[in-house]
């Protein structure tokens, strides 16, 4: 039977999670979800888009606001959630509504809730799940998640220390994201990792050496009694006075060549005589108790507190401007952790694509969902640095005149974020009235070895006409802009392409470029792009480093 991923390995999805999983996402069909959806009441997060100027004059754009508020939506989330079935989560969300209310966060928990038993939905048996989440949410989360995968499927609480430190007068610091992880069944994917040993802990610990390399000393025995064989006298040795018993470490075991039902004494006589127990010179009942000796090795199991993986900082090759951008190392563990190469990895709040990154340079076939055509924009130019040639396909956004029509009169911001994407310009303002003073978009070339010059882009999704171009050329004057760019979704006038020639060209290297420049939507889906000399591509998405392995092949959109 064919497998139903394959339809959608390797695909960016525009639109709201919930639908496209219901929709497009089939049940048992991903190995792997990770999730990162924002919550910290009221935060606007914007993306910051380099600028050849300097620093001080970034451009910034609102990616989304984390505003979640008691309405229509968020009272449909709660009723879907009561009718689903779930009797442990409706039961929930009932009894934390009683205590919330309709506030910012019972909304943000039902809305979540209804997502989340989609998540489950699409899992295969032997699927995990990571919610990464703040502390502000992360415990309401738990019980959400408690009752839509069953409590017992409950794998680790880990923490991420997200920053180095946080200066709070009046409190802790908080430096520490949650990731809280769960499986679909008992019988799951894990593949052990392992991280680099402190090199402290290393200096004090492995100090002893033999023909086989350094080693630390460590117990033979756990604590608590046992009535079994592990409470047995071993050599004279017997734990039980001392609270404790025997325990013999697996890895060593296997090692040594150890089978599963070998008896305690079996284990420790295996042990004994390959060298992994450490014999103190004085031998005397409770003095001098046989030690393991646990060897040198490439690194220890993964941990659940990650303090080994930094934030990325303002200087971070892979810091592509986006708020909530995780690293890339966070991701590949988590990965490389709970699937397997091939496996599909989904991530339903894609963001600008730090998971679908890490899938790709890990072999993992990968879906990601996100509700702006900016994030996937962002994770386009993300893919197309960094694994050149990759094939995916995008679905939701548009790919001919009728869906940018549709999609125009839906959402002029969106309309205006995609129209830019196709013409490599970087978006420009936000969604307050009046913010971007007549420019959508912006791309940077270079005028000189080290300057650089700007052209603004403007774009219409109505009905145009000359007074539109007049506009332009007055924001050219303003902005002391060599050339402009008119996008429009409607096909010019006459008089806008004479109006648009009678604004002369801008000179460079002995080649003139119109200054005003029309071109029309459907000639940017075509392929077309102004006439800019010496375009910096690296200045409308910052560029993402490029990636040695991954899957290549021809573009497909």
């Amino acid at each position: 039977m064919p497998d139903p991923s394959d339809s959608m390995a390797n695909a960016l999805y525009y639109g709201d999670n919930l639908e496209v999983l219901r929709y497009s996402i089939a049940s048992e069909s991903v190995d792997l979800v990770y999730l990162d959806p924002p919550f910290n009441s009221n935060a606007s997060y914007n993306v910051l888009f380099r600028s050849p100027a300097g620093a001080g004059s970034q451009a910034q754009i609102e990616a989304f606001k984390d505003t979640w508020q008691w309405g229509m939506e968020a009272e449909s989330a709660f009723d879907e959630v009561l009718r689903s079935g779930n009797t442990s989560a409706a039961d929930l969300l009932v009894a934390i509504r009683r205590f919330l209310g309709e506030s910012d966060l019972m909304a943000y928990l039902a809305m979540m809730t209804v997502r989340l038993l989609e998540l489950r939905r699409v899992l295969k048996p032997a699927g995990s799940m990571y919610l990464h989440c703040d502390p502000t949410a992360s415990h309401y989360l738990k019980t959400v998640l408690d009752a839509v995968f069953g409590a017992d499927r409950f794998q680790n609480e880990i923490i991420w220390k997200r920053t180095s430190s946080a200066n709070n007068p009046r409190r802790w610091g908080p430096v520490h994201d949650v990731i809280l992880f769960y499986t679909k069944s008992a019988s799951f994917t894990w593949n052990r990792g392992l991280q680099d040993l402190d090199a402290g802990h290393v200096a004090a610990k492995y100090t002893n050496r033999d023909e086989r390399g350094a080693y630390a000393l460590s117990d033979l025995t756990a604590t608590g009694t046992r009535s079994g064989d592990s409470g047995m006298t071993w050599r004279a040795f017997d734990p039980t006075p001392l609270g404790r018993h025997w325990a013999a470490p697996g890895e060593a075991l296997r090692a040594c060549g150890g089978e599963p039902g070998m008896t305690t004494q079996e284990k420790l006589d295996l042990l004994d005589a390959h060298g992994f127990i450490y014999w103190p010179a004085q031998r005397a009942r409770s003095v001098g108790f046989p030690r393991f000796k646990r060897y040198l090795a490439a690194g220890q199991a993964i941990q659940d507190v990650i303090d080994d993986i930094p934030p990325i900082n303002s200087q971070a090759r892979e810091r592509l401007g986006y708020p909530t951008q995780k690293p890339v190392a966070l991701l590949e563990r988590i990965i490389a952790a709970s699937s397997n190469p091939g496996g599909l990895v989904l991530d339903p709040f894609c963001g600008c694509g730090t998971t679908i990154h890490a899938a790709q340079k890990l072999g993992r076939r990968w879906a990601g969902i996100d509700i702006t055509h900016l994030a996937i924009s962002l994770i386009e130019r993300r893919l197309k640095d960094a694994f050149p040639g990759i094939a995916y396909a995008v679905h939701g956004t548009p790919t001919d005149m009728d869906g940018a029509r549709d999609l125009a009169r839906r959402d002029k911001y969106q309309f205006q974020w995609w129209a830019v994407s196709l013409i490599d310009a970087q978006p420009f303002g936000g969604k307050r009235k009046g913010a971007d003073g007549g420019i959508d978009g912006l791309i940077y070339f270079r005028t000189g070895p080290r300057t650089t010059e700007r052209a603004i882009v403007s774009v219409k999704g109505g009905a145009v006409g000359v007074p539109m171009i007049r506009d332009l050329k007055g924001v050219l004057d303003r902005e002391r802009a060599p050339i402009g760019v008119f996008l429009t979704l409607e096909p010019p006038t006459r008089p806008m392409e004479a109006e648009a020639a009678a604004a002369g060209y801008h000179t460079q290297d002995g080649r003139q470029y119109p200054r005003v420049q029309i071109i029309t939507v459907a000639q940017a889906l075509s392929g077309a792009k102004p006439a800019i000399p010496l375009v910096d591509t690296g200045a409308a998405f910052k560029r993402a480093p490029r990636e040695e392995s991954g899957g290549q092949g021809g573009l497909e959109i």
